[in-house]
């Protein structure tokens, strides 16, 4: 992870982070941290202290430092410590350097068993690491997923404020659903029915119409699903633009600048560590590759897949795609208008066909996204066409008759994003606290 950001820090247990400690050879510094191992030998001792950009050796020899350090700093595993002293280089210490202490503090003591093991090598259940996350997040590979979810989220505001966005932050809490679907979660609002938001959809599109052009947000969103899958949770983490005067293709640019933004901060800053830890390396494309529905639909065919038009793409499917195309992150366009939400803009020559789309990356759908429907006639017979009532979604169409301007937008979800980029299998390992089906806990 690159830490050149890092400075010294005017805290009062720690002068400097171990990693930047350690550039400071000959001098002295302050450090506090976790004690990730212990080696005592009588008349010399060591002891490996852990921060959030590395870990260092502290070396006790008898007669080189104070006797009582030697007799008080007897610690264990994942004590929290502070140890200030000179930074000296050593060619058999960990990275070559190790401090001499001069002052020892311990500020606290670990009391209990720790269940799950920070060095990670006693193997330990997803549930049980999810149950003690605060222990789990000491581990290395899990806390560079947290530090390259914090990367994506960092770039992503970074090029759509570069693009002139305006952020903006909207309720988690709605009194209807506002995709208009029934996998939501209901809650007590005072006297009233109220539901937390399954898509900040509306409100950017509000946003829009209130003219704001260009508009940003991250924010959680919730969906009642009773899934249980490797890619799905129900809370998760939309990185979402409307963008007002804008069709489909508009957006697809953005989300093309976006994604390539985004990947080329992963790769400076935390490539390396992504590849030493996790197998994969990070590969930055030139541009975005565009298939539409119809063209991928009849590649799968020719390869054996049966695919029939007018079917979603499974996860079978998009795995299939990912073999067959052999790149990595690409867009599906020009969807089939009954498999995509209603408000998706229906092409002018083929109203079968509406100008919806999907962004892969690594075989994975990370970001959808449409021309909107911006006229209250289109959109209430595209309503009447799904078997729906118009008059169930006024508070929606209603926002139309005001003057609305062709706009288009998308969603990355962050998580799904990161589970990609971290070569993970389960999304509940990029969520800090996971919320599923069963899991309201930490």
């Amino acid at each position: 992870m690159d830490t050149n950001k890092r400075t010294k820090v005017n805290c009062m247990n720690r002068t400097h982070y171990i990693r930047d400690a350690k550039k400071h050879n000959g001098e002295k510094v302050r450090i506090a941290g976790w004690v990730h191992d212990t080696r005592d030998l009588g008349k010399l001792k060591f002891v490996l202290v852990r921060d959030i950009t590395g870990i260092v050796q502290v070396t006790m020899k008898k007669g080189l430092v104070d006797d009582s350090i030697l007799e008080r700093a007897n610690v264990n595993r994942e004590d929290v410590v502070e140890f200030e002293g000179e930074i000296k280089e050593n060619k058999i210490a960990p990275d070559g350097v190790e401090l001499i202490p001069t002052a020892f503090e311990h500020l606290n003591k670990v009391e209990l068993k720790l269940p799950v093991d920070p060095t990670g090598k006693v193997h330990s259940e997803l549930d049980t690491r999810l149950d003690n996350r605060y222990i789990d997040l000491r581990r290395n590979e899990i806390s560079l997923i947290f530090k390259v979810k914090s990367i994506v989220a960092r770039a992503f505001r970074e090029k759509l404020e570069e693009l002139e966005f305006i952020e903006i932050h909207t309720s988690a809490i709605t009194g209807t659903a506002t995709e208009g679907g029934a996998d939501v979660f209901a809650i007590q609002y005072f006297e009233n029915q109220a539901y937390l938001v399954q898509s900040p959809q509306l409100y950017k599109q509000l946003a829009v119409i209130g003219g704001f052009d260009r508009v940003v947000m991250t924010v959680p969103v919730f969906r009642a699903e009773k899934h249980n899958t490797t890619s799905h949770l129900n809370e998760i983490t939309q990185m979402d633009i409307e963008m007002g005067f804008a069709d489909h293709n508009d957006v697809m640019d953005i989300l093309e600048q976006v994604i390539i933004h985004t990947l080329t901060r992963v790769k400076k800053e935390a490539g390396e560590e992504i590849a030493k830890t996790f197998g994969k390396e990070i590969t930055v494309p030139e541009k975005v590759t565009r298939y539409t529905y119809t063209e991928l639909v009849e590649r799968l065919n020719k390869n054996g897949f049966e695919m029939k038009h007018g079917w979603d793409f499974t996860r079978e499917a998009e795995k299939k795609l990912d073999e067959v195309l052999e790149e990595e992150i690409y867009f599906i366009y020009d969807w089939p208008t009954e498999v995509r939400a209603f408000y998706s803009m229906p092409d002018e020559k083929d109203e079968n066909i509406c100008h919806a789309f999907d962004l892969l990356y690594r075989g994975l759908e990370i970001s959808s996204g449409a021309k909107r429907i911006h006229l209250p006639a289109l959109l209430e017979k595209q309503l009447k066409k799904r078997g729906l009532e118009p008059s169930d979604f006024a508070f929606y169409i209603n926002a139309f008759r005001m003057g609305a301007p062709p706009h288009a937008g998308w969603s990355i979800g962050l998580e799904r994003f990161v589970m990609k980029i971290c070569n993970q299998d389960n999304i509940r390992e990029c969520m800090l606290f996971p919320r599923d089906r069963t899991r309201l806990m930490p």
